[in-house]
């Protein structure tokens, strides 16, 4: 049996994953922004706590309440968040500010938070839910490409820092699941932009809208594939969840590969000349 702590277990892949976990008869901790949980179980544990993501000493209280009611956490997923869709241009200040709050500090937080605890342990596993977007951008995304970039990153390193440990790390990147993150829980616009995007901006935003409800993904079938890697001896650093992830994601590979290989003599100009180097 594993305890878990997850964010945003209201809806979306961090509910179906809070599901999954409670029917193999595991704890689950899980945060909600306010009021209470709506998730039916007769198997395993649910605690649910009360954290505005955007609260930075919240959320520490919430990791030192968390670890406080179990002693011990195997997993912490950190799921909560949303997109901010539209032209760079058009985003305002605030609305930067307020994305990379929640989709890039509140992770942070939390592992800075729990790590002296699953250093005491000398085990844990760290599972950031990023994006595909973060991988392969797309039109419409700059923003929250950038923020789930960050994620990806900071996820990447960490492992680095912590595998001496006995701690894991692996960065979850999903495509598009049927759940509500295109819905306005979930996704933000920026202002409308500028007529000269029409073609660029208005088209992504008109796929996006279009796309609402007919996704390919099951976020059922996306929890069971993040518990089958915590449940691994050896899990992956990076995951795709979907067809579609993967299919950015070898477009994205296959593309740099070729960009490299075009520009690898200018690459290569910019070390020291041979006789240089031995000065």
């Amino acid at each position: 049996m594993k305890t878990w702590f997850i964010t945003g277990i209201s809806r979306g892949l961090g509910r179906a994953l809070a599901v999954a976990a409670l029917a193999e008869g595991d704890t689950v901790i899980g945060t909600i922004r306010s009021g209470q949980s709506d998730i039916d179980h007769e198997n395993g544990i649910l605690h649910v706590l009360n954290v505005d993501l955007s609260d930075g000493p919240k959320i520490e209280k919430a990791v030192a309440d968390a670890f406080g009611l179990v002693g011990e956490i195997d997993v912490i997923v950190n799921n909560a968040g949303y997109g901010l869709l539209g032209a760079l241009e058009a985003a305002t200040d605030a609305q930067v500010e307020h994305l990379f709050t929640v989709d890039v500090f509140a992770p942070f937080r939390i592992i800075r938070a729990a790590l002296p605890h699953l250093r005491r342990q000398g085990k844990g596993h760290i599972v950031n839910i990023t994006s595909i977007a973060g991988r392969a951008p797309s039109t419409g995304s700059a923003l929250y490409s950038a923020a789930k970039s960050a994620l990806e990153g900071l996820s990447a390193a960490l492992a680095l820092e912590v595998n001496a440990l006995g701690i894991k790390v692996t960065a979850v990147a999903p495509g598009a699941f049927r759940t509500d993150f295109l819905s306005s829980h979930s996704i933000r616009k920026s202002d409308v932009a500028d007529v000269d995007y029409a073609n660029t901006i208005g088209r992504s935003s008109a796929a996006f809208d279009a796309a609402a409800g007919r996704q390919a993904g099951d976020p059922q079938r996306a929890a069971k594939a993040i518990i089958t890697l915590v449940n691994a001896e050896k899990p992956p650093l990076h995951l795709l969840l979907g067809s579609d992830a993967l299919r950015r994601a070898r477009g994205k590979i296959d593309q740099l590969v070729d960009e490299i290989d075009a520009w690898d003599a200018v690459t290569r100009s910019t070390d020291f000349a041979e006789e240089e180097k031995c000065r």
